[in-house]
């Protein structure tokens, strides 16, 4: 792969149109104006991340994550900018690098917006109502790679088709991003059949045409499949974005935890000096003694650690930039940075399963965020599929008109429905869950 195809301006749905004369913003920069300043981008305030969403105490939402992790993004991206300028200054495409942050910065911000209500449960409700739940019964009437696709939600999968479904009433398109942007976001670039861990793969059925003619465009290198699959090698920013969200959540998860007393100030002391050498910590310690508030202390080491990361993963990028090209490249970043750094990058991540990720807090939301996609699905799939019955119409009449719910195929119809939950917020999901139930009734 190079740079001078990789990096891409032209515009999904308006490739007929483009305007050298611009101005002072880039068409990147305009890709993240036009994604803060969307719909779906503002439903991520109402969503969890991995902590119910907050009373007194404010933990991160989807949309503060999108944010911090397109801040930690654009960062890397800059360390990697400027040594691929200099180191390929004699090229003529050399100021298309210069871009490689505004790329970055706007992949961060949309990478989760696909992603349903109540955080990474809401993806196994979605994919279980079909291979454990009622929506089993529907197999038969699909064909394999939708099946696969449905048993394998995926919100990477659903962000890409968010960005460029032409939704009912909507322009052509999508959100007519960059070709490059969208790429950027593809973690797992081939389709849910070729998946090698449930719930990982890149784009649904409906969309591989789309990502074909991205990554063509892109020069991205396509990858034989045993089933003829479609699998393409990664485009090279994607570790960043990678990189950039797997830093801010390991990392925030552990000061959120911490501001929630699940876990004490001493273990996560513990686990970010665990970074550092011992001159480092030394330095570190008396920053932090001057400083009563514990939360403060909590927030300095953060820091700290968030910068060493973006340095190291920086440099493990340029250091494989070949590699990275050829598609060859294994792993993350992160797996590849200095041992020291990543043991201790290691031991966050185990602390994290073991008292975070179980804390009766965020299961009790799993199992509430389960039971109330199940139902909403439940409902919503039954009346795409009978419309004609009273039910099935009053409750259509809900469903906003950009969701095709009388899609000619019964895929379309299915994603239909998936489409209205999975951009539900997390209260708008309660809210209608207690309506249909009977639970709250309208003022009279």
């Amino acid at each position: 792969m190079n740079w001078d195809q990789l990096i891409c301006d032209k515009r999904f749905g308006l490739e007929h149109y483009h305007n050298p004369n611009q101005g002072s913003r880039s068409d990147f920069q305009r890709d993240y104006d036009r994604l803060v300043f969307s719909s779906p981008f503002r439903r991520l305030q109402n969503k969890t991340q991995v902590f119910p969403l907050p009373g007194s105490i404010f933990v991160h939402n989807r949309l503060t994550h999108s944010l911090e992790v397109s801040s930690v993004g654009q960062s890397i991206a800059r360390e990697v900018s400027e040594v691929l300028t200099k180191r390929h200054s004699h090229q003529p495409w050399v100021e298309k690098l210069r871009s490689i942050g505004e790329i970055v910065a706007a992949a961060c911000l949309a990478h989760d917006l696909g992603n349903p209500p109540f955080g990474h449960s809401g993806e196994k409700a979605i994919s279980t109502y079909f291979s454990e739940g009622t929506g089993n019964i529907l197999k038969s009437r699909l064909t394999p790679e939708q099946w696969s696709d449905l048993v394998n939600f995926d919100g990477n999968a659903n962000a890409f088709r968010l960005l460029t479904h032409q939704f009912k009433g909507r322009r052509p398109g999508g959100l007519a991003m960059t070709y490059s942007t969208l790429a950027s976001i593809v973690k797992y670039p081939f389709e849910s059949s070729l998946a090698v861990k449930p719930n990982k793969f890149g784009f649904f059925t409906s969309e591989s045409a789309i990502f074909e003619r991205v990554a063509t465009e892109l020069g991205l290198l396509r990858r034989p499949a045993d089933n003829g699959g479609l699998r393409w090698a990664r485009h090279p920013l994607v570790y960043l974005v990678e990189a950039a969200d797997d830093i801010c959540y390991e990392v925030m998860d552990l000061e959120d935890a911490h501001k929630l007393k699940i876990i004490t100030s001493d273990e996560v002391k513990s686990l970010l000096l665990g970074f550092f050498s011992d001159e480092r910590k030394l330095q570190m310690t008396k920053v932090m003694d001057a400083v009563d508030d514990p939360n403060e202390k909590i927030s300095y080491l953060r820091s700290c650690v968030i910068g060493l990361l973006v340095k190291l993963v920086a440099q493990v990028f340029v250091d494989n930039e070949e590699a990275i090209l050829r598609g060859e490249f294994k792993g993350s970043l992160l797996d590849h940075i200095p041992h020291f750094e990543r043991h201790a990058f290691e031991r966050c991540v185990a602390l994290s399963w073991q008292k975070i990720y179980c804390a009766s807090d965020v299961v009790d939301i799993e199992l509430a965020g389960n039971r109330i996609i199940t139902f909403l699905l439940d409902k919503l799939i039954q009346a795409v599929l009978h419309p004609e019955l009273n039910y099935s119409r009053l409750l259509l009449s809900k469903v906003p008109g950009q969701y095709e719910v009388d899609h000619p195929t019964l895929f379309g119809k299915i994603q239909a429905a998936i489409d209205h939950v999975s951009g539900m917020t997390d209260v708008y999901a309660l809210d209608l869950y207690r309506s249909l139930c009977g639970m709250s009734l309208p003022a009279v």
